[in-house]
């Protein structure tokens, strides 16, 4: 199988999974106890049908949107994900870039295996910064004030990892960062050479923003799960969030809002943006699907914020669907971490053109030639 071979996310995942030894493809594709929520997530959108107008003219598509004071070439774009190097050696590298030549916002977790600085000085699309509130604050604060510094475009503070969630399948493989090889999957590694050898050979593996201050995730072996529960400072609340946004002074997001009551203190805070997420699944299982909570808070919230709906999508009707809803935006981790597992930044890119193609596509079928046209009155419900 190769890259061309590859024409909708689920390729690339088949891909990913032929080219990653299985504790790391495991971490991507894996979510929280049975693993109905990451279903759920992309199964929400069949629920909800679309209903085209015809005869509209539609020689010219304009699907760009603003959002977090960014105008974007695309109403889609990559959420912030930890531990990219593991996945393929470009890492966040390669993400960036590709972002960078779609025009659309890209984002790097506290947890990223690229600096702060790094991305500042060589990435010019809107760039935001996945904030993980840790018990030192001296970690905190250095995060906040080097963002400004990179000129960083958001901030956006993860809300709903209070403490790990019950990932199965990393328990069964053992995975940690950095990774331990175990009797059980040591066979996963050597089957996968390639993946061993950039591992080995290129730059040492780290936590770039975290490991001036912690060992843990670059020089000691930690579950993703363990770091959450033992680093991450469960005593966040919403008078923290507000003194984060002061200190911030900028774009302001809130990742991980699920309830109509969240998205209203969000807004009352002063956060420009919430995305809409119940962080792939991987968190409470059993939880709604980002789709299905965003009619609501797009009518709570939709005219004092830009609500942003994460998780789930994996073709541009699903995005269509979303901003007929009233998101302002998508985003999505997955859709193009296994195009980043499968091919690095060519992989990330050829996923975002097939992505952008199809919700161009789709506009043209929908009679539509700004996402500004899309409404509710465009959709069906089951």
């Amino acid at each position: 199988m190769r890259i061309t071979d590859c024409h909708n996310v689920n390729d690339f995942r088949t891909l990913a999974k032929k080219r990653l030894p299985f504790p790391i493809f495991d971490y991507i594709d894996g979510a929280a106890d049975d693993e109905v929520t990451r279903r759920r997530n992309t199964a929400a959108y069949e629920s909800c049908d679309l209903v085209p107008n015809v005869l509209a003219g539609v020689e010219d598509i304009d699907m760009s949107v603003t959002v977090m004071g960014q105008k974007l070439a695309m109403p889609l774009f990559l959420s912030p994900t930890a531990l990219q190097r593991l996945f393929h050696w470009q890492g966040e590298r390669g993400v960036a870039r590709a972002a960078e030549k779609f025009g659309t916002f890209f984002g790097i977790s506290s947890l990223a295996t690229v600096s702060i600085e790094e991305i500042g000085q060589s990435i010019s699309t809107p760039k935001m910064f996945q904030f993980y509130v840790h018990k030192d604050k001296g970690l905190n604060q250095s995060m906040i004030e080097r963002c400004k510094a990179a000129r960083f475009d958001a901030l956006t503070l993860t809300v709903d990892t209070i403490v790990g969630g019950n990932r199965e399948r990393c328990l069964r493989s053992g995975f940690t960062s950095p990774p331990k090889i175990t009797p059980s999957s040591f066979l996963s590694y050597a089957a996968k050479p390639a993946w061993g050898l950039n591992y080995m050979l290129r730059e040492k593996f780290e936590l770039s923003n975290l490991k001036d201050h912690v060992g843990e995730g670059t020089n000691v072996a930690l579950s993703v799960a363990d770091y959450f529960n033992t680093m991450l400072d469960q005593s966040l609340n919403w008078e923290m969030a507000a003194d984060i946004r002061k200190d911030w002074d900028g774009e302001f997001c809130l990742k991980g809002i699920m309830s109509v009551e969240d998205a209203k203190r969000a807004a009352d805070i002063g956060a420009t943006a919430i995305m809409v997420s119940n962080h792939g699944g991987r968190q409470l299982d059993g939880s709604r699907a980002p789709f299905d909570q965003l009619a609501e808070i797009c009518d709570a919230v939709g005219d004092r914020i830009d609500v942003i709906c994460d998780g789930g999508i994996t073709r541009g009707s699903h995005v269509l669907k979303a901003l007929s809803v009233g998101a302002k935006a998508c985003s999505g981790g997955r859709l193009y971490l296994y195009a980043l597992a499968a091919a690095g930044q060519v992989g990330v890119e050829r996923i975002l053109g097939l992505l952008q193609t199809e919700i161009e596509r789709d506009m043209k079928l929908m009679g539509v030639t700004s996402v500004d046209q899309l409404s509710r009155d465009n959709l069906r419900w089951r």
